[in-house]
């Protein structure tokens, strides 16, 4: 199977990105591993700390492991928003694929020496690194019922950037230009700032997208026209999975059979990846 890296510069060079779906049940990786499986795409399996630690950095290994060799896909795995270099190292040590340094709330200079750190560990191992730059801020584990407005300040300065890449060492660099973790009330993210965006590529450094639930179809579009080449999804799948649960729950009330009323929530995950996979142009890239 080619590297994950092969299929970043795939993507960057063709113009399509790489999906990420974050998970912590089992059932919302069969969905996400059905849809991929179904529009054979490369997809990246991602945990946050606390996703990581609810289903535990080696059974998160074990799991890719199984159902990339029963699939064949290329199937890869991402420590998501990591805030530590030792959390960083043990989840490298477990066989994570993928790392991601989340140092925006430091001072650059503290977020460019820690970055170069994980770098420095990650790459004789094969590792690749996402380095942060810019805040995103907002918590993802609620849906919002206000309006939430983006700061200017916290959007990624194209000069801080360029002097973060040139010093980190880091693969790939996740930017903040209009998206944020969660839904607003409207359910859609304000707008990409596509001219933003566009500065920041020109430095040509593949970019990722975070937030990318609710975010405008034809911003995604652009933004991938503008070097974004993988982009998060989390809370639009959890979404359809807990609000699926909770309908069929309510529908069965005497069903105490896990398998029996767990499949609705799984086709719904698989749904949304499916229609993220077509946006992004994944499909059929392996």
């Amino acid at each position: 199977m080619k590297p994950l890296k092969y299929y970043f510069k795939k993507a960057y060079k063709e113009k399509f990105a790489i999906g990420q779906f974050n998970f912590s049940t089992f059932e919302q990786v069969k969905g996400i591993v059905a849809a991929a499986q179904n529009l054979k795409s490369p997809i990246i399996l991602g945990t946050s700390e606390g996703e990581s630690k609810f289903v535990g950095l080696q059974e998160a290994v074990a799991l890719r492991n199984v159902l990339r060799n029963k699939t064949g896909l290329p199937i890869f795995l991402n420590l998501d928003h990591g805030k530590s270099f030792d959390y960083l190292k043990k989840a490298i040590a477990a066989g994570y694929d993928m790392v991601h340094f989340d140092g925006s709330k430091l001072p650059l200079e503290e977020n460019i020496k820690i970055s170069s750190q994980v770098a420095k560990y990650a790459k004789w191992r094969s590792v690749v690194v996402e380095g942060e730059v810019g805040r995103f801020g907002t918590d993802a584990s609620r849906l919002y019922t206000e309006k939430f407005e983006i700061k200017e300040e916290n959007l990624t300065k194209p000069e801080e950037a360029k002097q973060y890449l040139h010093m980190a060492n880091v693969d790939v660099l996740a930017v903040s230009v209009g998206t944020f973790h969660g839904l607003d009330v409207s359910g859609a993210s304000p707008h990409i700032r596509l001219e933003k965006l566009q500065e920041i590529n020109a430095i040509g450094v593949p970019l990722v997208l975070h937030g990318g639930s609710g975010t405008p179809e034809e911003d995604i579009r652009k933004a991938i026209q503008s070097g974004i080449v993988k982009i998060n999804i989390n809370t639009e799948s959890r979404v359809a999975f807990s609000h699926t649960l909770r309908k069929t729950l309510e529908a069965n009330k005497e069903e105490i059979t896990p398998y029996k009323y767990l499949q609705d929530s799984v086709q719904a995950v698989q749904q949304v990846v499916e229609e993220k996979i077509k946006l992004f142009g994944s499909n059929n890239r392996i």
